[in-house]
């Protein structure tokens, strides 16, 4: 068990923030989206959206940075890298509300937590090779 655990730790931990972080995500979004914004309104659907995202985004960049990749570096790219990152899966998750919501009139709860699968996957990727590089340490 232990092997596995030092084999396997790095994704291990972060999938468990990354479910965390999805927590806080939809938390957010169904929060807006069920009181004050309405998701028939484009704008609105989208506000919730990025609303949800920065949230979630300040917790993810903490929490990958000193738990999941024990990043101890002070180097401020970093922090941009992350940001930046995070708003090219923000644009994606956007495009993928915007047609399947918008467009194709799917219940947009159920696409927003399709969706975190993608966003989840492709945060791990650019996180892993581009914001929190070992040779960044």
């Amino acid at each position: 068990m232990k092997d596995l655990v030092n084999k396997y730790g790095e994704i291990i931990r972060y999938l468990i923030i990354g479910v965390l972080t999805t927590i806080v995500s939809l938390a957010i979004y169904y929060g807006l989206t069920l009181t004050v914004l309405d998701v028939k309104v484009p704008i609105e659907l989208q506000i919730a959206n990025i609303l949800s995202w920065t949230g979630a985004v300040i917790f993810a960049y903490f929490t990958n940075k000193y738990y999941v990749f024990k990043n101890k570096s002070k180097d401020k790219k970093g922090i941009i890298r992350f940001f930046s990152s995070r708003i090219i899966t923000l644009l994606i998750d956007m495009l993928l509300m915007y047609i399947f919501v918008t467009r194709l009139f799917f219940n947009d709860k159920i696409i927003k937590i399709l969706v975190q699968f993608v966003v989840v996957i492709s945060n791990y990727v650019l996180s892993k090779f581009f914001v929190f590089k070992k040779n960044d340490m």
